[in-house]
């Protein structure tokens, strides 16, 4: 899994970008380190990564504008690290684009694992077969293309966004709690909040329901998790 993979990690602070640098590099990475937003503009440049490392407080600038830039042109998975770690940091990070947001001190081996599972998904992507489309009202998934489109229009969606989605739509109208989406979708060996996932339906819902406030393909279960509702036709 980590041969040939390249991880760009934007991090300003040697005592964290250094150590874990090499633990990575270890597991067989290739680690390009950026202690700024220009510096990693460069590196992104140069060569596209497979995944990307970002630290939100930066000489130059916050990260989140870079994670913004990023979304732009890219479904690179983006894993922010950073010291802030309140509720409204976590869901505006997950909110922009990035597919998962660990508070710092981290622990490498849970770091190392949700890194692994998200270059799991991506990779997968090239060696994935399916049966194709999942057809739902004006709602159309498509899973040999990882494309969404509602009423012929196609959605822009992130590597997380779709696995949640074509997750959520393969097991239509059954209830799926919050700890079996987080195993079948991210894939972790650790317990992380439940708050991702929420974060990740808000967003789903605002691209592919026609009123966000009153969705009709994601619902939620009370006290569980959430239900894909809507009747192919």
């Amino acid at each position: 899994m980590s041969r040939g993979v390249r991880i760009l990690f934007v991090e300003d602070e040697p005592a964290i970008a250094d150590p874990f640098g090499r633990a990575l590099e270890r597991q067989g990475f290739d680690v390009v380190t950026a202690r700024s937003i220009a510096e990693a503009r460069a590196c992104l440049t140069r060569r596209p990564p497979d995944l990307v490392l970002l630290d939100l407080t930066l000489p130059d600038g916050d990260g989140r504008d870079l994670c913004r830039e990023l979304r732009s042109t890219s479904r690179v998975p983006v894993i922010m690290l950073t010291a802030r770690g309140t509720e409204l940091d976590r869901v505006t990070g997950l909110e922009i684009g990035a597919d998962d947001y660990v508070v710092k001190p981290f622990r490498p081996r849970e770091l190392l694992a949700r890194i692994a599972a998200h270059l799991r998904k991506s990779r997968s992507e090239d060696e994935r077969e399916s049966d194709g489309r999942m057809i739902f009202r004006d709602l159309v998934i498509d899973a040999n293309e990882r494309r969404v489109y509602r009423n012929d229009i196609e959605i822009q969606l992130t590597h997380t966004e779709f696995d949640l989605l074509a997750f959520l739509a393969s097991n239509a109208g059954k209830v799926l709690s919050r700890e079996k989406i987080l195993n079948s979708v991210w894939g972790y060996e650790y317990p992380i909040e439940t708050r991702v996932i929420d974060v990740h339906v808000r967003n789903l819902r605002r691209k592919i329901e026609e009123d966000a406030s009153h969705p009709l393909y994601i619902l939620a279960v009370p006290g569980i998790g959430y239900r894909f509702t809507a009747t192919k036709p």
